[in-house]
């Protein structure tokens, strides 16, 4: 008796397309939250992304979800692209600036989230992770004698969400890259060793 193997391309091309139709919902949710607030109505959302409304609720319980989804995908690109052997202000300013359309997003939506304990409980260990994602850059700083040895890595995702309110929407990408600069070269003055 001859046995068949599965085809693993077939079993692979679903999954993809659901990811892709995941990463697509995701996508038209920054825009439609940035350009419409946090209550754009979710068929907007799925309409845009090219999907339909079951589409979404298969991939998101709720907008909260939705919410968690975005800032995870941030966390997710940082955690790429973080190399601990650059100057802590470095890294804190890159991923400010990388970041700046989730920032402006959350500094939009913030007030009017309201997170189940599911949703909330999700956002804080995206926080940690957030945390753990910057402990190395952290100890490599402290190694380094960039900043003190009591500065925590909460203490540089709280820097770079205070460094990422400066950046305000009718400057320049050059006015902003001053601004941030000049934000955290004052939270850096005092995180350094006396």
């Amino acid at each position: 008796m001859e046995r068949h193997e599965p085809d693993k391309r077939r079993s692979r091309a679903p999954r993809r397309d659901a990811q892709e139709r995941r990463e697509a919902l995701i996508a038209s949710a920054v825009l439609c939250f940035t350009a419409e607030g946090y209550r754009v109505p979710l068929d907007t959302i799925a309409e845009r992304a090219g999907v339909g409304r079951g589409t979404l609720y298969r991939n998101f319980k709720d907008r909260d979800a939705l919410v968690v989804a975005i800032f995870s995908r941030e966390a997710d690109r940082l955690e790429q692209v973080i190399d601990p052997a650059r100057p802590l202000v470095d890294i804190l300013s890159g991923f400010v600036l990388d970041g700046a359309v989730a920032s402006s997003l959350f500094a939009r939506i913030a007030a009017d989230l309201q997170l189940d304990e599911a949703n909330r409980a999700a956002l804080e260990a995206l926080g940690n992770r957030m945390e753990r994602i910057f402990a190395p850059a952290v100890a490599a700083a402290k190694e380094r004698g960039e900043i003190a040895s009591t500065v925590t890595p909460r203490d540089i995702v709280l820097a770079a969400r205070m460094a990422s309110t400066v950046m305000l929407p009718f400057l320049s990408e050059d006015e902003v890259a001053a601004q941030v600069s000049e934000a955290l070269r004052l939270v850096f003055d005092g995180l350094r060793p006396r």
